[in-house]
Protein backbone atom coordinates (compact mmCIF):
# COMPACT_ATOMS: atom_id res chain seq x y z
CA UNK A 1 0.00 0.00 0.00
CA UNK A 2 1.15 3.59 -0.42
CA UNK A 3 1.43 5.68 2.29
CA UNK A 4 -1.87 7.86 1.47
CA UNK A 5 -3.74 4.23 0.92
CA UNK A 6 -2.91 3.10 4.74
CA UNK A 7 -4.14 6.38 5.91
CA UNK A 8 -6.62 6.17 4.38
CA UNK A 9 -7.77 2.99 5.43
CA UNK A 10 -6.86 3.96 8.91
CA UNK A 11 -9.41 6.90 8.96
CA UNK A 12 -12.59 4.69 6.94
CA UNK A 13 -11.49 2.04 9.97
CA UNK A 14 -10.49 -0.16 7.79
CA UNK A 15 -6.46 -2.68 8.13
CA UNK A 16 -4.23 -1.91 5.97
CA UNK A 17 -0.82 -3.51 5.75
CA UNK A 18 1.19 -1.38 8.58
CA UNK A 19 -0.47 1.04 11.31
CA UNK A 20 0.17 4.88 9.39
CA UNK A 21 2.38 7.49 11.41
CA UNK A 22 2.03 11.29 11.18
CA UNK A 23 2.23 14.47 13.06
CA UNK A 24 -0.23 17.72 13.11
CA UNK A 25 3.22 19.33 12.50
CA UNK A 26 6.86 18.72 13.20
CA UNK A 27 9.39 21.34 14.82
CA UNK A 28 12.36 19.43 14.76
CA UNK A 29 13.91 19.69 11.05
CA UNK A 30 16.88 21.82 12.09
CA UNK A 31 17.40 19.37 14.46
CA UNK A 32 17.07 16.20 12.63
CA UNK A 33 17.65 17.03 8.69
CA UNK A 34 20.22 20.53 9.35
CA UNK A 35 17.63 23.38 8.30
CA UNK A 36 14.47 25.05 9.00
CA UNK A 37 11.35 24.78 6.69
CA UNK A 38 10.36 28.67 7.03
CA UNK A 39 13.54 30.79 6.13
CA UNK A 40 13.74 34.02 6.26
CA UNK A 41 12.66 34.90 2.56
CA UNK A 42 10.12 32.23 3.30
CA UNK A 43 8.24 34.55 5.66
CA UNK A 44 5.02 37.30 4.32
CA UNK A 45 7.49 39.99 4.83
CA UNK A 46 10.56 38.00 2.78
CA UNK A 47 8.32 36.97 0.39
CA UNK A 48 7.08 40.14 -0.23
CA UNK A 49 10.23 41.23 -1.50
CA UNK A 50 11.15 38.86 -4.00
CA UNK A 51 10.09 38.24 -8.01
CA UNK A 52 7.44 35.88 -8.91
CA UNK A 53 10.51 33.77 -10.28
CA UNK A 54 12.43 33.76 -7.32
CA UNK A 55 9.03 33.27 -4.94
CA UNK A 56 8.72 29.89 -7.75
CA UNK A 57 12.25 28.76 -6.89
CA UNK A 58 12.14 29.19 -3.13
CA UNK A 59 9.09 27.65 -2.53
CA UNK A 60 9.84 24.95 -4.92
CA UNK A 61 12.97 24.50 -2.74
CA UNK A 62 10.52 24.41 -0.07
CA UNK A 63 8.43 21.25 -1.38
CA UNK A 64 11.44 19.14 -2.20
CA UNK A 65 12.67 19.47 1.18
CA UNK A 66 9.06 19.07 2.53
CA UNK A 67 9.19 15.32 0.91
CA UNK A 68 12.61 14.87 1.95
CA UNK A 69 12.00 15.05 5.20
CA UNK A 70 8.30 13.43 5.32
CA UNK A 71 8.97 10.59 3.37
CA UNK A 72 12.24 9.84 5.58
CA UNK A 73 10.38 9.72 8.38
CA UNK A 74 7.74 7.31 6.28
CA UNK A 75 4.73 9.90 7.09
CA UNK A 76 1.32 9.14 5.11
CA UNK A 77 0.38 12.90 5.23
CA UNK A 78 3.14 16.67 4.61
CA UNK A 79 1.25 18.70 7.09
CA UNK A 80 1.14 22.16 4.94
CA UNK A 81 1.88 25.63 5.61
CA UNK A 82 -0.29 29.24 4.20
CA UNK A 83 2.13 30.88 2.49
CA UNK A 84 2.32 34.59 1.58
CA UNK A 85 -0.90 37.34 2.84
CA UNK A 86 -3.25 35.35 4.38
CA UNK A 87 -5.00 37.72 5.89
CA UNK A 88 -8.03 37.66 4.15
CA UNK A 89 -7.93 34.06 4.28
CA UNK A 90 -7.96 33.56 7.50
CA UNK A 91 -10.50 36.16 8.67
CA UNK A 92 -13.26 36.09 6.09
CA UNK A 93 -12.62 33.13 3.97
CA UNK A 94 -11.38 35.24 0.74
CA UNK A 95 -8.50 33.91 -1.42
CA UNK A 96 -6.11 31.10 -1.00
CA UNK A 97 -2.32 32.87 -1.35
CA UNK A 98 -1.13 32.29 -4.61
CA UNK A 99 2.28 31.31 -3.17
CA UNK A 100 0.16 28.88 -0.91
CA UNK A 101 -1.49 27.44 -3.64
CA UNK A 102 2.11 27.05 -5.11
CA UNK A 103 3.16 24.72 -2.64
CA UNK A 104 0.65 22.53 -2.26
CA UNK A 105 0.92 22.26 -6.45
CA UNK A 106 4.88 21.78 -6.04
CA UNK A 107 3.96 18.69 -3.07
CA UNK A 108 1.15 17.35 -5.46
CA UNK A 109 3.57 17.19 -8.49
CA UNK A 110 6.85 15.74 -6.23
CA UNK A 111 4.67 13.09 -4.46
CA UNK A 112 1.74 12.21 -7.03
CA UNK A 113 -1.29 10.37 -5.25
CA UNK A 114 1.18 8.64 -2.77
CA UNK A 115 0.72 10.83 -0.01
CA UNK A 116 -2.00 12.72 1.99
CA UNK A 117 -1.39 16.54 2.02
CA UNK A 118 -2.99 18.40 5.23
CA UNK A 119 -3.83 21.57 6.17
CA UNK A 120 -5.58 23.34 9.68
CA UNK A 121 -9.28 23.98 9.25
CA UNK A 122 -11.04 24.48 12.35
CA UNK A 123 -13.55 27.37 12.86
CA UNK A 124 -14.94 26.53 16.79
CA UNK A 125 -14.40 28.12 20.10
CA UNK A 126 -11.37 26.89 22.12
CA UNK A 127 -10.62 27.31 25.59
CA UNK A 128 -10.24 31.49 25.85
CA UNK A 129 -7.03 33.22 26.97
CA UNK A 130 -6.31 34.84 29.66
CA UNK A 131 -8.54 37.37 30.44
CA UNK A 132 -10.76 36.60 27.30
CA UNK A 133 -12.08 33.71 29.15
CA UNK A 134 -14.30 36.16 31.46
CA UNK A 135 -15.47 38.16 28.13
CA UNK A 136 -16.70 34.50 27.20
CA UNK A 137 -18.21 34.27 30.67
CA UNK A 138 -20.30 37.72 30.87
CA UNK A 139 -21.14 37.41 27.24
CA UNK A 140 -22.53 33.88 27.39
CA UNK A 141 -24.73 35.04 30.81
CA UNK A 142 -25.45 38.53 28.95
CA UNK A 143 -26.61 37.61 25.29
CA UNK A 144 -26.32 33.60 24.25
CA UNK A 145 -28.14 34.40 20.99
CA UNK A 146 -25.30 37.03 20.07
CA UNK A 147 -22.14 34.62 20.80
CA UNK A 148 -24.52 31.16 18.87
CA UNK A 149 -24.35 33.76 15.75
CA UNK A 150 -20.80 34.29 16.01
CA UNK A 151 -19.85 31.15 16.27
CA UNK A 152 -22.40 30.61 12.79
CA UNK A 153 -20.32 33.20 11.52
CA UNK A 154 -16.66 31.71 12.57
CA UNK A 155 -17.53 28.23 10.92
CA UNK A 156 -19.03 29.86 7.62
CA UNK A 157 -15.85 31.66 7.50
CA UNK A 158 -13.83 28.17 8.59
CA UNK A 159 -15.74 26.46 5.60
CA UNK A 160 -15.41 28.94 2.88
CA UNK A 161 -11.42 28.44 3.86
CA UNK A 162 -11.90 24.59 3.54
CA UNK A 163 -13.35 25.07 -0.11
CA UNK A 164 -10.20 27.00 -0.66
CA UNK A 165 -8.12 24.10 0.54
CA UNK A 166 -10.33 21.67 -1.22
CA UNK A 167 -9.92 23.46 -4.72
CA UNK A 168 -6.33 23.51 -4.37
CA UNK A 169 -5.82 20.26 -3.74
CA UNK A 170 -5.53 19.17 -0.01
CA UNK A 171 -6.61 15.96 1.43
CA UNK A 172 -7.20 16.45 4.95
CA UNK A 173 -8.05 19.09 7.13
CA UNK A 174 -7.11 18.68 11.11
CA UNK A 175 -9.78 20.64 13.65
CA UNK A 176 -7.32 22.41 16.12
CA UNK A 177 -9.66 24.11 18.52
CA UNK A 178 -8.76 22.76 21.80
CA UNK A 179 -11.34 22.13 24.11
CA UNK A 180 -10.24 20.56 27.69
CA UNK A 181 -8.11 21.15 30.58
CA UNK A 182 -6.75 18.19 31.96
CA UNK A 183 -9.63 18.01 34.45
CA UNK A 184 -12.27 18.37 31.68
CA UNK A 185 -14.05 20.61 29.04
CA UNK A 186 -13.91 24.49 29.73
CA UNK A 187 -17.79 24.23 28.77
CA UNK A 188 -20.07 22.24 30.73
CA UNK A 189 -21.37 19.27 28.42
CA UNK A 190 -25.09 20.89 27.90
CA UNK A 191 -23.30 24.18 26.94
CA UNK A 192 -20.63 22.24 24.41
CA UNK A 193 -23.65 20.74 22.82
CA UNK A 194 -25.26 24.65 22.49
CA UNK A 195 -22.17 26.98 21.36
CA UNK A 196 -19.76 24.38 19.71
CA UNK A 197 -21.40 20.85 18.79
CA UNK A 198 -23.67 22.02 16.12
CA UNK A 199 -20.93 24.49 14.21
CA UNK A 200 -18.34 21.22 14.77
CA UNK A 201 -20.79 19.23 12.97
CA UNK A 202 -21.44 21.46 10.19
CA UNK A 203 -17.45 22.36 9.55
CA UNK A 204 -17.13 18.75 9.48
CA UNK A 205 -20.68 17.98 7.54
CA UNK A 206 -19.63 20.33 4.77
CA UNK A 207 -15.80 19.32 4.68
CA UNK A 208 -17.26 15.52 3.79
CA UNK A 209 -19.21 16.49 0.85
CA UNK A 210 -15.57 18.08 -1.01
CA UNK A 211 -14.65 14.35 -0.27
CA UNK A 212 -12.25 15.70 2.49
CA UNK A 213 -11.04 13.65 5.65
CA UNK A 214 -10.78 15.45 8.85
CA UNK A 215 -9.48 14.74 11.96
CA UNK A 216 -10.53 16.66 15.35
CA UNK A 217 -7.32 17.38 17.53
CA UNK A 218 -8.19 18.49 21.16
CA UNK A 219 -5.70 18.22 24.23
CA UNK A 220 -6.78 17.70 27.62
CA UNK A 221 -9.25 14.78 29.45
CA UNK A 222 -12.27 14.77 26.52
CA UNK A 223 -14.07 11.83 28.10
CA UNK A 224 -17.35 14.08 29.24
CA UNK A 225 -17.53 15.19 25.38
CA UNK A 226 -16.26 11.84 24.14
CA UNK A 227 -19.92 11.16 22.19
CA UNK A 228 -20.70 14.49 21.39
CA UNK A 229 -17.38 14.21 19.05
CA UNK A 230 -17.93 10.99 17.80
CA UNK A 231 -21.39 12.28 17.02
CA UNK A 232 -20.11 15.46 14.95
CA UNK A 233 -18.64 12.68 12.63
CA UNK A 234 -14.92 13.51 12.24
CA UNK A 235 -12.86 10.51 10.54
CA UNK A 236 -10.55 10.80 13.31
CA UNK A 237 -9.67 12.08 17.10
CA UNK A 238 -6.34 13.19 17.90
CA UNK A 239 -4.76 13.78 20.39
CA UNK A 240 -5.99 11.25 22.70
CA UNK A 241 -4.23 12.81 25.53
CA UNK A 242 -2.45 10.69 28.16
CA UNK A 243 -1.37 13.56 30.52
CA UNK A 244 -5.47 13.91 31.39
CA UNK A 245 -6.10 10.78 32.00
CA UNK A 246 -7.25 9.51 28.54
CA UNK A 247 -6.34 6.08 28.06
CA UNK A 248 -6.57 4.29 23.92
CA UNK A 249 -7.55 1.10 25.63
CA UNK A 250 -10.71 2.42 26.80
CA UNK A 251 -11.40 5.26 24.01
CA UNK A 252 -11.12 2.22 21.83
CA UNK A 253 -13.53 0.22 23.32
CA UNK A 254 -16.31 2.97 23.73
CA UNK A 255 -15.87 4.21 20.51
CA UNK A 256 -13.76 2.22 18.52
CA UNK A 257 -16.28 1.04 15.76
CA UNK A 258 -17.25 4.93 15.25
CA UNK A 259 -13.93 6.51 14.64
CA UNK A 260 -10.37 6.74 14.12
CA UNK A 261 -8.21 7.37 17.12
CA UNK A 262 -4.59 8.95 16.89
CA UNK A 263 -1.80 9.88 19.19
CA UNK A 264 -1.79 8.76 22.78
CA UNK A 265 2.05 8.70 23.34
CA UNK A 266 3.20 10.67 26.24
CA UNK A 267 4.41 14.16 25.01
CA UNK A 268 5.66 14.57 28.61
CA UNK A 269 7.76 11.66 29.04
CA UNK A 270 9.18 12.12 25.82
CA UNK A 271 10.91 15.49 27.22
CA UNK A 272 11.39 14.21 30.93
CA UNK A 273 10.93 10.67 31.44
CA UNK A 274 12.94 7.57 31.35
CA UNK A 275 14.12 5.82 27.82
CA UNK A 276 12.30 3.05 29.18
CA UNK A 277 8.82 5.63 30.04
CA UNK A 278 8.75 6.73 26.09
CA UNK A 279 9.16 2.98 25.31
CA UNK A 280 5.86 1.46 27.04
CA UNK A 281 3.81 4.78 25.95
CA UNK A 282 4.90 4.20 22.46
CA UNK A 283 4.15 0.09 23.10
CA UNK A 284 0.94 1.02 24.78
CA UNK A 285 -0.44 3.04 22.49
CA UNK A 286 0.05 0.52 19.57
CA UNK A 287 -0.60 -2.15 21.67
CA UNK A 288 -4.37 -0.95 22.01
CA UNK A 289 -4.83 1.51 18.77
CA UNK A 290 -4.07 -0.89 16.56
CA UNK A 291 -6.27 -3.83 16.68
CA UNK A 292 -8.74 -4.21 13.73
CA UNK A 293 -7.58 -1.04 11.98
CA UNK A 294 -8.83 2.25 12.65
CA UNK A 295 -5.42 3.87 14.84
CA UNK A 296 -2.76 6.29 13.32
CA UNK A 297 0.02 6.16 15.34
CA UNK A 298 1.35 9.95 16.56
CA UNK A 299 2.40 11.78 19.72
CA UNK A 300 -0.31 13.27 21.83
CA UNK A 301 0.61 16.76 20.66
CA UNK A 302 3.60 17.37 18.14
CA UNK A 303 6.80 16.94 18.10
CA UNK A 304 7.74 20.08 19.38
CA UNK A 305 10.79 22.22 19.39
CA UNK A 306 13.09 21.40 22.52
CA UNK A 307 11.73 17.90 22.39
CA UNK A 308 15.68 15.73 22.27
CA UNK A 309 15.06 14.16 18.70
CA UNK A 310 16.71 11.27 20.32
CA UNK A 311 13.24 10.75 22.32
CA UNK A 312 11.25 11.05 18.93
CA UNK A 313 13.39 8.43 17.11
CA UNK A 314 12.83 6.27 19.67
CA UNK A 315 9.20 5.93 19.41
CA UNK A 316 9.32 5.33 15.84
CA UNK A 317 11.77 3.01 16.28
CA UNK A 318 9.14 1.25 18.93
CA UNK A 319 5.99 2.02 15.75
CA UNK A 320 8.84 -0.27 12.73
CA UNK A 321 8.87 -2.81 15.32
CA UNK A 322 5.27 -3.04 15.87
CA UNK A 323 3.72 -1.41 12.77
CA UNK A 324 2.97 -4.52 10.81
CA UNK A 325 -0.46 -6.25 10.69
Amino acid sequence: MTPKERAEAALTLKVPDMVPTFELEFQLEEEMFGRKFITEDLTREGLAKLSWKEKEKRIYQLAEYMVEVYSTLEYSSIPGFVLGDATEFWNEGGPLPEETKLLIKYLRELVGDNYMIHYHGDGTFAIPDGNEMYEFAYAIADNREAVKEKAAKMAETAIKRNRRLAEAGVDCLILCSDYCYNSGPFLSPAMFEEFIQPYLYKIIDEARKLGLYTIKHTDGNIMPILDQLVECRPHALHSLDPQAGVDIKVVKELVGDKVCLCGNVNCALMQTGTDEEVIQSAEYALTYGKPGGGYIFCTSNVPFKGLPPERYKLILDVWRRMREY
